[in-house]
Formats: structure tokens, sequence, C-alpha cells
């Protein structure tokens, strides 16, 4: 008598897409002198923000130049950032990344976006009208919130070290003193609002400042951010 066996399958992963918020290095110069020292200063200002960050190179602005690529991956691992893949790039440049272990990302930027050296950044969709995603308790350090459709609104403080994102605007209606990050996915249009400016950094569709950078004035104030000629505006909300 012959007995049927019965196999299941059990799934060991999946794929799927997800928001992601990841640093873009835009290569405007091909001195690497030059690169070092501005990117120093700029990691002496917030060292904890690129520790361990994942990275893409964008290279368009420097396609037809010649770019020592081990040296750049080399730099930008030993100061602490991981880079993943480049984007915008020659062919040649692309193969040098590629056999360095790197992806190699297409091309979505033209040549009029705005060129801010580093960024957190993403492909535009506008926000559209999706329900908003409403946190009420403090959104503490360590955590994250993402609002994937529509805008974020959190009715109580953000803490240092908590990270907060939305595809459309963000609303804080308490301190803002960890990250936020409206319109990743690139929605110029979207805004934050806070009751209390202390906020690491404030970014909007890829534009952003840093706590060093925000205007001494409008600390620990009621505020709005908002992107005017692809520049970062912070202003008081009354």
């Amino acid at each position: 008598m012959s007995s049927l066996s019965h196999t299941i399958y059990t799934p060991a992963f999946e794929l799927k897409g997800s928001l992601t918020t990841i640093m873009v290095l835009r290569l405007l110069d091909n001195n690497n002198e030059q690169i070092a020292e501005q990117f120093a200063e700029k990691v002496a200002k917030v060292p904890h923000f690129f520790q361990n960050a994942p990275l893409v190179i964008d290279l368009y602005a420097v396609r037809d130049e010649n770019i020592d690529m081990p040296y750049l991956v080399n730099f930008l691992r030993t100061a602490g950032l991981i880079p993943v893949a480049v984007r915008g790039g020659s062919e040649l440049q692309h193969n040098l990344a590629l056999n360095m272990g790197l992806g190699w990302l297409p091309d979505s930027k033209s040549k009029d976006h705005p060129r801010r050296p580093i960024g957190p950044e993403s492909t535009a969709v506008p926000s559209g009208s999706s329900p908003a995603k409403i946190i009420t308790q403090p959104v503490r350090s360590g955590q994250q919130v993402v609002a994937m459709q529509g805008d974020l609104v959190v009715l109580a403080a953000v803490s240092h070290g908590a990270e907060i994102l939305a595809q459309g605007h963000i609303h804080v209606y308490g301190a803002l003193r960890g990250r936020a990050l409206a319109g990743v996915n690139g929605d110029r249009d979207a805004r934050i609002f806070c009751q209390s400016l202390e906020a690491e950094l404030v970014s909007i569709a890829g534009q952003y400042q840093i706590n060093e950078d925000l205007p001494e004035s409008l600390r620990n104030q009621p505020v709005q951010v908002y992107l005017e000629s692809e520049q970062l505006k912070i202003e008081s909300l009354y």
C-alpha cells in the first residue's frame, strides 16, 4: 500500500518595496581634497547622524569628469558611512562602482534639481488626499514613525533620537526634538508644523537643516517649515 506524502511549503523570505530614507552625496566637484575638507566640517556638526548611514553617491554633475572611485568609497567608509549605490554617472563610473561592490540606480533627477550635497531623498509622488496618521503618545528616542500615505499628526512630543516621516505634511502638537522629514516621496508642497522647534533635523523633500543651522530667534517657538524656490524656510506660526 502506498502512502501520499504532503510537503508543506513555508516561505523563507519575501521581497517588498519600502519607504526608506537614505542619504545622498551629490558630487559637484572631483577635487578629493575639497570633498574631504568640506565633508569633515559637515560630519563634525552632527557626527551621530552620519554614523553607519547607508549612502547613495550621485554622479550626475561630474559624469564627464575623472572620479577616483576607490578613494571616494574608502574615504566615506572611513568617515563611518556605508556607500551602497551610485546613480547618474557615466558608463565607466558605473562599472567602477560595480567592481567595488556598489549597486547602480537609474538617474531620476534632472540637471535643474536642487544641488544640496547631502540629504534624504526619494522619488517625487504627490501626497494626494490620503487620511492622516494620528499618533497620540510621545515618540520616544529610537522610535521611527512613518506615514506611508498622507499626513502625520503627533499629538505629543517627539524626543531626541526619534524620527518621524510623512509623504505629506507633519504636525507636531508638542516639542519637536528629534528628526522630522516631510514630503519624503518628493512632495515639495509638504510642510512641517510644530509647537516648539528643538529639532535635530528638519527636511522637506530632501532639503534639510540640522539643529546648528536653525534660526536662534525661532528655537523653542511655534514654527512652520516649507520650501520656497528650492530653499528651506522656517517661519513663526504667529
